[in-house]
């Protein structure tokens, strides 16, 4: 990723990123601070109602790095589903043309640049601040 420039004060610049993607982008970071910080607790967060993965765990740290990076992809995903929901229940409109199938294709394929264009939907209502 690279390196994003410094503000004249000389803090980064990590509060107020200029494009969509660099914002996604902070937002999935934090995401995956927060699920490596829970794999460091001493007590994990016990997850019920969800059945147990059918597929084994990782055996080497490059694996368990994807499935932490993939989870972070997801986690962002899920909150902004939250935020669409409240939207909709607020306003009471349609479902935005489009935004169903970008939703669709984020969920066969988890990646930062299909997450960006389901969040594309969600910045041009500004469910982004």
């Amino acid at each position: 990723m690279p390196k994003l420039p410094t503000s004249p004060n000389g803090s980064g610049s990590h509060q107020n990123p200029d494009t969509l993607t660099d914002r996604v982008a902070a937002r999935v970071i934090e995401a995956r601070l927060a699920i490596e910080r829970r794999a460091g607790a001493s007590h994990p967060k016990v997850r019920r109602n969800r059945p147990a993965s059918s597929s084994p765990l990782p055996t080497d740290a490059a694996s368990a790095g994807e499935l932490r990076e993939t989870e972070s992809l997801k986690r962002v995903f899920r909150q902004l589903g939250v935020s669409y929901r409240r939207y909709r229940s607020q306003t009471g409109g349609p479902v935005v043309p489009g935004l169903r199938d970008a939703a669709y294709k984020f969920k066969a394929d988890p990646s930062l640049t299909s997450l960006v264009a389901v969040a594309a939907f969600l910045d041009e209502l500004d469910l982004l601040s």
